[in-house]
């Protein structure tokens, strides 16, 4: 086929980095941009030589383009998703794909109506080399068994004033959640595409224990697994410098990923067979000490992303992150979330209802105000 012709609804902080990506793209054209800002909207489109919208369902119905790239808000992913099917639209939305898994289900419904429809999600971490190497050693059995997991991304600070100025950051209404919701959903795409889902979850969430926002802003969450693996998952938008480390430990010994070094202590025996027959009290086993090599990255991860979309609209490509599988890592967010704020564990899967009842709950009995500043920007057409 020709080129496929993209067009970007949200032009904020993502929607307009994903303006130079597909630029950047061979078999695509960026042939429509859309954004609530009039103003916005046309100086993208003059830049890229393309039409200009203000309203996304115009956009979809002017015959302008094949593809959409959906980079607003939030709760708009399934409600734009499921019109551009509608309209006949192959669709990649920005993460997390929805608030909750009941709009999830739906936009994952809306596509089973529609199989010959290309569904995808930006979670581009899945191209970083390290992820695909860490992905590659679960997958072969390299480090065994694995018993538990330890991931601290703790490197997401942000400031106040991040928050104030953006009226829908950090609100029940306007983003549904915190950092569960707008920081992590990569690093808990992640978590469900190494490991799988957990049997249950236990989470201890702190609602704007550093901000003043109405949101979480910290979580220590406990998972267990049904074959007995444990794992904890610990997140913050307040401490800074923070730390992002991730630590798996097997039967065949040790990974751990940190400060771009991935590093594999590996037992000589395994860990199960060593405890079971030795005759040593205080054994240990030898290891060796490895520097696991992944390759360089590109540089450019939105944009693969993009690339492999549009691969997948031309020739059928196997998708980087189908966004089907982004029920998942919605999922476990929503878990998390509901665990920490009825401080119990709760097994899955997540009942959708109840989640969907919660958070309606914190919407309509929110009494948050939010600071002002003189030139805050109350900015509804990006995701970030």
């Amino acid at each position: 086929m020709d080129k496929v012709r993209i067009g970007i609804v949200g032009l904020g902080n993502m929607g307009s980095l994903h303006v130079t990506s597909v630029g950047n793209v061979s078999d695509a054209v960026l042939s429509a941009v859309c954004d609530c800002d009039e103003a916005k909207a046309r100086k993208f489109a003059d830049q890229a030589g393309c039409r200009a919208f203000t309203d996304a369902i115009t956009m979809f119905k002017s015959g302008s383009v094949d593809a959409v790239i959906i980079a607003v808000p939030h709760y708009d992913h399934t409600p734009l998703t499921i019109a551009a099917f509608e309209h006949g639209l192959h669709v990649l939305t920005e993460k997390p794909i929805a608030v909750h898994v009941k709009d999830a289900r739906k936009m994952i419904e809306a596509h089973a109506r529609h199989p010959e429809l290309v569904f995808a999600a930006m979670f581009q971490q899945r191209t970083l080399k390290a992820h695909c190497k860490i992905k590659q050693m679960i997958d072969r059995g390299e480090l065994g068994e694995i018993y538990r997991v330890s991931w601290i991304i703790t490197d997401w600070f942000r400031t106040q004033r991040y928050y104030d100025t953006g009226g829908w950051r950090a609100t029940w209404k306007g983003e549904g959640g915190g950092v569960l919701l707008n920081q992590c959903p990569h690093q808990l795409d992640l978590f469900q595409w190494f490991f799988g889902l957990p049997s249950q979850v236990r989470a201890f969430v702190k609602i704007g224990r550093y901000h003043h926002i109405e949101v979480e802003d910290e979580v220590t969450a406990c998972c267990e697994f049904s074959n007995g693996a444990s794992a904890t998952f610990i997140t913050t938008t307040g401490e800074f410098p923070g730390s992002n480390r991730l630590e798996i430990a097997g039967t065949r010994g040790k990974l751990v990923f940190e400060s771009g070094k991935l590093v594999f202590t590996r037992t000589e025996q395994t860990v199960d067979e060593f405890c079971a027959v030795s005759d040593q009290a205080f054994g240990s086993i030898p290891v060796w000490n490895i520097d696991v090599p992944y390759g360089t990255d590109s540089g450019t991860p939105h944009q693969d992303v993009i690339a492999n979309f549009v691969a997948a609209i031309s020739s059928g490509a196997a998708l980087i992150a189908p966004a089907d599988e982004g029920i998942k890592s919605v999922e476990l967010g929503n878990a998390m979330l509901y665990s920490g704020l009825n401080n119990q564990t709760l097994k899955l899967p997540l009942d959708g209802d109840a989640y969907e009842s919660m958070l309606n709950r914190l919407i309509n009995s929110s009494k948050f105000e939010k600071n002002t500043t003189t030139d805050a920007v109350v900015n509804m057409s990006g995701s970030f």
